[in-house]
């Protein structure tokens, strides 16, 4: 078999050509009607895409694991906070709360290194920053962990 005997498949159908003069049939517009979006050239609009409405995905409720629920959050205290107790007090949450430097204990008190503390004192709380427990012992008090 060569080159030229070659015949082309009954079944092959010849391709249609959009755009071309009148006698094509499909010129102007080209099959694609008039205007809008898919009119256009480069237009490719994905199948989800609902015209500028709020997509389907967006509208449903969120559901599966979130760590989110089980976050804790502490109940926050500065060292300048403390200079209200006088020297050789032991500062409690019970203690705190009776000051009024705490109205509501959530996960815990965390005490938190801002400000200076000028009395010798003992403190209980449940967490403490790193820079707290230095002012703290700088002070020249103790800071325990409960």
């Amino acid at each position: 078999m060569k080159l030229n005997e070659l015949k082309s498949s009954p079944e092959a159908k010849k391709r249609k050509i959009v755009g071309r003069g009148p006698g094509s049939g499909t010129g102007k517009t080209s099959g694609r009607g008039e205007k809008g979006q898919k009119a256009r050239s480069g237009a490719s609009i994905s199948p989800w895409f609902q015209g500028g409405q709020s997509a389907l995905f967006r509208r449903l409720p969120k559901r599966g694991f979130n760590n989110a629920r089980f976050k804790k959050e502490y109940t926050i205290v500065n060292l300048d906070d403390l200079n209200k107790f006088a020297d050789g007090d032991v500062i409690t949450p019970e203690k705190l709360r009776e000051v009024g430097l705490v109205t509501k204990e959530l996960a815990g008190i965390k005490i938190l290194g801002d400000g200076e503390l000028t009395k010798k004192v003992t403190v209980q709380a449940h967490r403490f920053s790193s820079k707290a427990v230095t002012k703290i012992e700088k002070a020249g008090g103790t800071a325990e962990v409960i």
